[in-house]
């Protein structure tokens, strides 16, 4: 404690050569963890130890330059304005975990598909996270799917995109269009997932079946068809992709959905028990 009282007091008349390298590193990241900083200053000659790194820390969060957001991960503060800073959700969420991914809702979110704007932001992680709640934003871990981790595949189709001069990690919308159908119960009301995918202009359909063949849930395959069969005006798909689509069909009838069943009929050609709303899309009804 005593070397961190010392290492503190001399922080107060840091050099400006030191101040400035951090500085640096401040406004490279709106967001960053604390392996990034160690990282950081191993590379400017530091000697990496972690006194040091608290030292520096708790020194900048007094003089507010960057504030804490979970154990390990901070956020910078603009020197412009100090006062209730709003802090760019996509990057906490991106790096909420070493392997987080924004998938699902915030996935469409993120490539400007989404209906409707949640306050929820998902990152889909194999490294188990307790959910945070973070200025106005709740950041929840969704677990990647089982099938594709057993493959070695939980990177399958997730691409880097720069987001304010950071990597950030996001499912594409090919994988985004399947999960979203492969777990409705994260993304919203029916409206909300039909509305939201519909934005979709152009899919790879190459890495789509690719995706429903590694996820091995054949209800999954039927929902996926009749979504892009119902939208081929949106999304011109051959029928050799939707008779492939078919073949991995469940045998029997199942739900779209277990927990939202509600008015539904069947639609034979894919085995789907498909709800009243989204056949007539009773939403487009409302005013």
């Amino acid at each position: 404690e005593n070397s961190i009282n010392i290492i503190t007091a001399m922080l107060n008349n840091y050099p400006n050569r030191q101040s400035g390298k951090l500085n640096e590193f401040f406004l490279e990241r709106s967001v960053f963890t604390v392996n990034e900083l160690d990282r950081f200053l191993l590379k400017r000659g530091g000697s990496g130890n972690s006194n040091t790194r608290k030292s520096l820390l708790a020194y900048h969060c007094r003089q507010g330059r960057i504030m804490p957001v979970r154990r390990g991960l901070y956020a910078t503060v603009p020197r412009v304005n100090q006062t209730q800073v709003p802090v760019d959700p996509y990057l906490v969420a991106a790096k909420m975990t070493p392997d987080a991914v924004l998938a699902y809702h915030t996935a469409l979110e993120f490539h400007g598909k989404a209906y409707s704007v949640y306050a929820r932001l998902q990152y889909a992680s194999v490294i188990q996270s307790p959910r945070l709640s973070f200025q106005s934003c709740r950041f929840v871990r969704v677990p990647q799917p089982r099938s594709i981790v057993a493959k070695g595949e939980a990177m399958f189709g997730v691409v880097t995109r720069e987001y304010s001069g950071v990597d950030v990690r996001v499912t594409s919308l090919e994988r985004t269009l399947v999960d979203v159908l492969d777990r409705p119960d994260l993304t919203g009301t029916w409206e909300e997932i039909w509305r939201s995918l519909e934005y979709i202009e152009s899919l790879n359909m190459n890495l789509v079946t690719e995706y429903v063949l590694l996820l091995e849930n054949s209800t999954t395959a039927a929902k996926v068809g009749f979504f892009l069969e119902q939208n081929r005006r949106n999304l011109p798909v051959s029928d050799a992709w939707l008779n492939l689509l078919r073949k991995l069909r469940p045998k029997k009838p199942h739900y779209m959905a277990r927990k939202k069943r509600g008015k539904s009929k069947l639609v034979k050609g894919w085995n789907l028990i498909v709800p009243v709303e989204i056949l007539d899309k009773s939403w487009e009804e409302v005013l």
